[in-house]
């Protein structure tokens, strides 16, 4: 079995979106064993930062919290679909329709896995894209960039997946992940009640070849 982390690190320098100083990851030592013969951290983290699954609550006024995320969509079958070198966004005419199977997850793999720091002008999924995949019966969509979207005004391409209960997972590294089926994404958000989102370890495994 191969298996291989798709998540990014979680440490003080690493891109945030917009590289907003809010959304920083911060760890402080609340007890260290110089002092107390212990080691306690204490995390802030804003729940959009690094690998994380978004809920609809996100985009959707009343929508459902991170806390109902499907079990059964802990473990699903992937294919990743590899966009190097595209610019701009992701339109229905890069996107391999017809080997997308039904009741599973796609992984957009971009240039954005390509570089550690934040890109205003990454790689996004068009409005339309999303109305696509979603067409599909797909059960996640997840992207390399931290948005799934860039700056459409009342969150579209959110809204196309969310609405028709597709789950968006947003950070992921996929620079060393071979395109294609076969891949099984193991992810799962913490039980945050009421948040519209979490952070995620994000994996991908598959039998050796």
């Amino acid at each position: 079995m191969k298996w291989l982390d798709i998540s990014m690190p979680m440490h003080k320098t690493m891109q945030v979106y917009k590289n907003r100083d809010a959304n920083r990851f911060r760890l402080t030592a609340d007890r260290t064993h110089a002092q107390d013969h212990i080691c306690e951290n204490r995390m802030e983290i804003n729940l959009h930062t690094g690998t994380h699954l978004d809920a609809p609550l996100h985009v959707i006024d009343g929508g459902n919290t991170i806390s109902t995320f499907p079990l059964d969509l802990s473990q699903l079958p992937c294919q990743v679909l590899d966009l190097s070198g595209l610019r701009g966004s992701i339109k229905v005419k890069d996107l391999d329709l017809k080997a997308i199977r039904p009741g599973g997850a796609v992984l957009l793999k971009t240039d954005n896995s390509l570089t550690d720091a934040f890109d205003p002008d990454y790689v996004f999924l068009s409005i339309e894209g999303a109305a696509a995949l979603a067409d599909t019966g797909v059960r996640l969509v997840g992207t390399d960039a931290l948005g799934i979207e860039r700056g459409q005004p009342g969150h579209p391409t959110h809204r196309a997946l969310m609405t028709r209960g597709v789950w968006i997972l947003e950070g992921l590294r996929l620079a060393h992940t071979v395109a294609g089926t076969g891949w099984t994404l193991h992810v799962l958000p913490l039980n945050i009640v009421g948040a519209e989102a979490s952070p995620v370890r994000a994996v991908l495994s598959r039998d050796d070849e």
